[in-house]
């Protein structure tokens, strides 16, 4: 495989420009007690330069949701008896696609029959450029032969518990010790950009590999993969490739955590440290 060490980078913004230039963002997270990972990915998508964001959450958290940040639009989605999202929201979300350029999936939805088959829906989808994450990826690996019978342009998230779970689903072999290997059979197998989390996060579409050099200790917070969702999906509807979108996404996620600690010191940092540290981050860069 080829190694990438050089960042990839947005375009300078034109003078003239307007929100519908930098991307719309539908974000489908949440479930009752779960708001949190919605609310993260939103802001996260913002702050990384998303021009429009739309958070779809299940009815009864949409409250929650938009009460901590105002600068996204939300959707309310019909919701299961545990206030998990439910089958039927499909066609809400189905509406949706028209009107976004990028989609993630997953933070904080839950396990259910209900999740799993709106996520099937999505992979149906021909061309949809779309982000499994977080319970995103734990429906996934529950869902028979996925790979066959997706039509979407994916990106996968896993963190290492995640990626057990679904390499368990897809392959009869056992689980490579080398991290590289892992995400790049896994690239190969799905046909998607794989991003492998924790210390030196791998990016690889199985063709080329980047090892990220950012972040801290710290990072180890819950959220924090909420957000680098977020920064990612925004990057992608501004025009990045999936994998460049990747790759920058987890270079700059990590710097702005790398400048939260100097800031709160690794102990304390939390999710919504690295969103504030994303303009100064973005500004380095």
């Amino acid at each position: 495989m080829r190694t990438i060490t050089k960042i990839p980078r947005l375009k300078p913004r034109a003078k003239d420009a307007h929100k519908g230039d930098f991307g719309r963002v539908c974000i489908i997270a949440g479930s009752i007690g779960f708001s949190g990972a919605a609310a993260l990915a939103g802001r996260a998508a913002l702050r990384a330069g998303a021009g429009l964001v739309r958070v779809a959450i299940p009815k009864s958290v949409l409250p929650i949701v938009a009460s901590i940040e105002p600068s996204f639009t939300t959707v309310p989605l019909p919701e299961d008896n545990s206030g998990r999202i439910a089958a039927n929201a499909v066609n809400t979300i189905l509406n949706l696609i028209p009107e976004n350029d990028c989609f993630a999936f997953g933070p904080g939805v839950g396990i259910a029959q209900g999740v799993r088959a709106v996520l099937q829906r999505l992979l149906e989808q021909k061309g949809l450029r779309l982000i499994v994450d977080a319970d995103g990826l734990n429906n996934l690996s529950k869902i028979n032969d996925w790979p066959n019978h997706t039509e979407a342009d994916c990106l996968l998230t896993p963190h290492p518990g995640e990626m057990k779970r679904l390499w368990a689903g897809l392959f009869r072999k056992p689980f490579p010790a080398e991290r590289s290997s892992q995400a790049a059979e896994l690239a190969n197998k799905t046909k998607t950009t794989v991003v492998l989390k924790g210390a030196g996060t791998v990016v690889t579409d199985g063709q080329s590999v980047y090892v990220n050099s950012t972040g801290n200790p710290g990072m180890a917070t819950a959220g924090a993969g909420d957000v680098l969702t977020g920064v990612i999906v925004a990057l992608m509807a501004q025009g990045l490739s999936n994998f460049d979108a990747a790759v920058l996404g987890v270079y700059v996620h990590g710097l702005a955590g790398d400048i939260a600690a100097k800031k709160t010191g690794q102990i304390s940092l939390i999710a919504t440290d690295i969103i504030e540290a994303l303009g100064e981050a973005f500004k380095k860069i």
